[in-house]
């Protein structure tokens, strides 16, 4: 587990004690926490004396972190959402102001007033977004920021696994004095992902995960949540011998390896190659990838795009790969 200092906010408002129905058990108390959170996050100290009451998620996988801890009453904003929210946290949602469309910039997230801020995306606290970590700090705000993703390379965690997650979770769930709710969700994603292992077959398939692009495919590599999915159900990554999370491929190399099936990332930004059906489209009307066996085949599963980045959606993902792998080894 990681270290983390966070110092009191901008101005801490006691906020209205509502809390969603996001599958979260109701609002912890406003006092101080029993014991100060220290944490270490991707190199930097983080700090928290009492739990935030003004907090906000720069981004999706963040966001739906925080809702399904029942967060959603300490929330002042909220960006970038790449997905439908998952329906069950819909409601919760609808009570967050949201920032901006893509990434809050500098200007929206101090007129928030946050005392807490938190992102698994290191772009969140770019320049032109948000501002750096340590720039918030100045102000009085702790920022966090998913152990998978640190500023410094040399401080992420290299290879995703789902007890990372959890960690993430945990950290959080501290941060917001409210660990017992981390536990619940966490003996719940387990459960899951225990019932994807048992379901799948002994011998899994290859599996080509392709993320986006026509012209230049970009495929998941080592050590990202697609690898830990295909070790999870006995499967077999095609390229979890590249040494990036996400390669650029190219055709006649996939080809070559002719995956068994392929999980296709379904994106909903509009661009080349990125909804799951122009996918397969493209797929099969290719010369090169029109032979491909899952292609001719027909074995396409198609999971949400965020699933396949760090989030409590990657055990959605093990469960809608894991419930299509029968009968599709060679």
């Amino acid at each position: 587990m990681k270290t983390v200092f966070i110092k009191a906010g901008l101005c801490l408002v006691l906020a209205a004690a509502g809390c969603s129905d996001g599958g979260a058990a109701a609002p912890a108390a406003r006092g101080h926490l029993a014991t100060p959170v220290h944490l270490t996050n991707c190199g930097l100290p983080v700090s928290v004396t009492a739990p935030p009451q003004r907090a906000i998620a720069l981004e999706q996988n963040a966001t739906e972190i925080m809702l399904s801890l029942g967060l959603a009453d300490r929330m002042v904003g909220t960006s970038y959402q790449t997905d439908p929210v998952l329906p069950e946290l819909r409601p919760a949602y609808e009570k967050v102001p949201v920032l901006a469309k893509l990434y809050s910039s500098r200007e929206a997230v101090r007129a928030a007033n946050p005392d807490f801020v938190y992102s698994t995306y290191t772009s969140a606290y770019a320049s032109d977004a948000a501002g750096s970590r340590t720039d918030l700090a100045t102000l009085g705000v702790p920022a966090y920021l998913s152990e998978f993703a640190c500023e410094k390379p040399a401080d992420a965690t290299q290879t995703v696994t789902f007890d990372g997650i959890f960690d993430e979770i945990r950290d959080i769930a501290s941060v917001f004095g409210v660990p017992e709710r981390a536990d619940k969700l966490i003996r719940d994603q387990q459960s899951r992902l225990d019932a994807a292992r048992g379901a799948a077959p002994t011998a899994g398939p290859s599996l080509l995960w392709y993320y986006s692009g026509t012209s230049t495919p970009y495929v998941a590599g080592h050590g990202g949540v697609p690898d830990a999915i295909s070790s999870l159900l006995g499967a077999r990554n095609t390229f979890t011998d590249a040494s990036q999370k996400w390669p650029a491929g190219n055709w006649e190399e996939i080809a070559k390896r002719n995956p068994e099936v392929i999980v296709l990332a379904d994106l909903t930004r509009g661009g080349d190659g990125d909804s799951a059906q122009s996918k397969i489209d493209f797929l099969r009307r290719n010369p090169v990838t029109s032979k491909l066996d899952a292609v001719v085949a027909g074995r396409f599963v198609t999971v949400p795009g965020s699933s396949m980045d760090p989030s409590i959606r990657s055990v959605q993902a093990a469960e809608l790969v894991g419930a299509n792998l029968h009968g599709t080894a060679r």
